[in-house]
């Protein structure tokens, strides 16, 4: 699947009706940004069942604001609704081939009952 851009319009949509979704945070100035694009990209390609998303940091500030970007590139990724990674910095393509595969054999069900055992 292609990356998709992802605004503040369409982000919540986008989060709520797919399982598993992966979010660049990216910039037209950043060099790493620019690096890191072709990797994700090439990755995006071989996942028919997870999006792929860009947000622009400058386009989107307020996503950014959101989720306290503060270095770019951020890579985000959600399953489920939840924020299982983030992490700033680039990647190579089996770096982030094996975090998708983690976040991918994760028991969400385990996830979401540690979580309302926190929200308690």
């Amino acid at each position: 699947m292609a990356t998709v851009d992802i605004t503040a319009d369409t982000f919540e949509d986008i989060i709520n009706k797919n399982d598993i979704v992966i979010v660049d945070f990216w910039a037209e100035w950043c060099g790493p940004c620019k690096s890191f694009a072709p990797i994700y990209d090439e990755v995006s390609e071989q996942y028919d069942d997870i999006v792929f998303g860009k947000i622009d940091t400058e386009a989107e500030q307020e996503l950014g604001a959101h989720f306290q970007i503060r270095s770019i590139p951020t890579l985000m990724i959600f399953r489920e609704q939840v924020v299982l990674f983030s992490q700033p910095g680039m990647m190579n393509a089996t770096q982030l081939k094996e975090v998708i595969a983690k976040v991918a054999d994760l028991d969400m069900k385990e996830v979401h009952a540690e979580i309302a055992k926190q929200e308690k």
